[in-house]
């Protein structure tokens, strides 16, 4: 099977309504796209598992069914295996260890992908272009600022990239300025 952007955008917009959920899948694909630059990989590739991650939360937004349901689909339509695992080493009750250097980073940019969003939308600017790694630090001590995203699952992904926790939410807010419109991001900059 051929892995094409087009064919991973066809199935999220088929099973995702959710504007900002989208919007989520396609920063988290901008995180990923950007590291796999950094690392040398294949951007294109991974792309499609980062745009993927989460097609199937809508319909499945449980840990009983999320992000399993979704990987049954991917499957049928002769998705590879990596592929796969990665989407499910995203989850951590799913079992599956992170092993390669895209399961990792996929983990690493799904929650910081969301938390900068929403950092760089509290801001007066309502922008990602103005937006510094320090100002996303301080979030993170602010306990009720994102309550629902855990600050050990964002320090963790940090930690399995290898990176200082500052230089990867920099990393992450880089890529998402560079998809900053689409993102819906640019705000009043």
């Amino acid at each position: 099977m051929e892995l094409t952007r087009d064919a991973a955008w066809a199935l999220v917009t088929e099973w995702t309504q959710s504007e900002s959920l989208r919007k989520h899948m396609l920063a988290v694909e901008a995180a990923v796209r950007g590291y796999a630059r950094q690392f040398g990989e294949d951007e294109d590739a991974w792309s499609v598992v980062a745009l993927l991650h989460d097609f199937d939360y809508e319909r499945y937004p449980d840990a009983e069914h999320h992000p399993y349901e979704g990987i049954a689909v991917l499957r049928e339509l002769g998705y590879p295996d990596w592929v796969t695992r990665a989407i499910l080493s995203h989850a951590d009750y799913s079992g599956v260890a992170r092993e390669s250097r895209l399961e990792k980073t996929l983990y690493a940019c799904d929650e910081m992908s969301g938390f900068v969003t929403a950092a760089a939308l509290v801001r007066p600017s309502k922008s990602v272009l103005d937006l510094e790694a320090s100002s996303v630090v301080k979030r993170m001590k602010d306990k009720a600022f994102a309550k629902a995203v855990s600050r050990d699952d964002l320090r963790r992904g940090a930690e399995e990239l290898g990176l200082p926790l500052d230089e990867h939410i920099a990393n992450v807010i880089r890529f998402l300025r560079e998809r900053a419109d689409v993102l819906g991001l640019r705000g009043a900059l």
